[in-house]
């Protein structure tokens, strides 16, 4: 096995169309084809004004969101924040988030770690509601 593995993220599955999501949401998880042992990556990609149907927190995965392009509106827990082009957005593995793409949509890079497999979020439909 080399020591090293290179994916380009949008050859990775997109998994959206497979919970109703597409073509609003992309969502790349590139963690088994990276052969990722202690963390996982994903790409995303929200459609303009788009706010995804659900909010999520983890047992175990503490997850960092990067802003690669657009702008977006988090909410974490109660506060809902605003994220522009190279913002980072740290989130506690038992913080409640959801996101809304700003009006030209917006590119994520996810960061979560340790590596937990599927099973470790906890999903609430509905969940930021207005």
């Amino acid at each position: 096995m080399a020591g090293y593995t290179i994916q380009n993220l949008k050859d990775v599955e997109d998994q959206a169309p497979n919970f109703g999501l597409s073509p609003q949401l992309e969502a790349r998880m590139a963690r088994v084809p990276l052969e990722l042992e202690n963390f996982g990556v994903s790409y995303q990609r929200l459609g303009p004004n788009f706010r995804v149907p659900f909010g999520h927190k983890h047992k175990n995965q503490e997850e960092v969101y990067l802003v690669v392009s657009g702008s977006m509106r988090a909410k974490v827990e109660d506060e809902v924040v605003e994220l522009k082009q190279w913002d980072a957005l740290r989130v506690h593995k038992e913080t409640m988030r959801g996101f809304e793409a700003g009006p030209e949509g917006v590119e994520i890079i996810a960061v979560g770690a340790p590596n937990t497999g599927p099973g470790d979020a906890e999903v609430e439909q509905d969940w930021w509601s207005d």
